[in-house]
């Protein structure tokens, strides 16, 4: 991890989950990590797990003055941010006729509008350097659409489609730009699903060191685990009935349509009040 060293990177949602173990990662390969979180306590937890120099505070990545403070106080206090990972997310899960409004406002708001901010502030500051590394976590979802998570879905295909978009307009001015896509990872964001049990053994741990070989040799798209990218793939390429008869057929059309209420009432809770 030669190519970490001494690199500052700031990490939307921060305090839990793929962030927190991305941060730990990072900080433990040399980099200088800012960790950002809605929920500042957690945050500042997690921060007495990093190695060296870190800057902790609370981030709101729906609010642009919250984000340039965010990234202001980064490099203010670690230096010019070499890498943002736009990693803070949602997913509540269950009928898309009985979401509410709110509910698809706020996916919309933190998947989407957190990426786009982030993304636009982050350029930014790094054009001017000519340097610099955005990284957008987006989802095997955003490929491979599953019930009981539809407006999830659209919004992991907005973060693939957005990243590819502005990886080709800034092409050639030295900044990369990448979508992660892991699959079914276990965190507190897939308690009490379906989909968690049959998802092998992807941990956070694994998004993070892929995230770190991202930063030292960077791609335009990895997929958590590797073989997420031929299902990613065939779902572009079949038919849709063929993609919905391999649904029902591997369990992904109840994977996220019934839920352990109880498993799931503190994530709930938290991400949508």
């Amino acid at each position: 991890m030669k190519q970490l060293t001494g690199k500052i990177v700031a990490i939307t949602g921060a305090a839990r989950g793929i962030g927190r173990a991305t941060a730990i990662e990072l900080s433990r390969g040399g980099a200088l990590v800012a960790i950002g979180d809605i929920d500042e306590v957690a945050a500042k937890e997690a921060a007495t797990s990093l190695a060296g120099r870190r800057y902790v505070t609370q981030l709101d990545v729906t609010d642009r003055s919250s984000f340039a403070a965010f990234l202001d106080g980064a490099e203010a206090e670690l230096g010019p941010i070499d890498v943002l990972v736009n990693n803070a997310g949602i997913m509540p899960v269950g009928p898309f006729h009985t979401e509410s409004d709110d509910t698809a406002g706020r996916q919309i708001a933190i998947n989407v509008e957190g990426v786009l901010l982030g993304s636009k502030l982050a350029l930014e500051r790094m054009l001017p350097r000519r340097r610099g590394h955005i990284i957008n976590i987006a989802s095997g979802a955003g490929f491979v659409s599953a019930p009981g998570i539809a407006t999830y879905c659209g919004t992991k295909h907005f973060v693939i489609g957005v990243t590819a978009a502005i990886r080709a307009e800034y092409a050639g001015q030295g900044i990369d730009i990448s979508a992660v896509c892991p699959g079914v990872v276990r965190t507190e964001l897939t308690s009490g699903l379906r989909a968690r049990s049959a998802a092998g053994s992807i941990e956070p741990e694994d998004v993070a060191r892929c995230i770190a070989g991202l930063i030292e040799r960077p791609r335009a798209e990895v997929f958590v685990p590797r073989w997420g990218q031929v299902a990613a793939r065939a779902a572009k390429a079949l038919p849709p009935p063929v993609v919905d008869w391999l649904l029902r057929r591997t369990g992904g059309d109840k994977a996220f349509v019934k839920s352990d209420i109880e498993a799931r009432a503190d994530y709930v809770r938290r991400t949508t009040g």
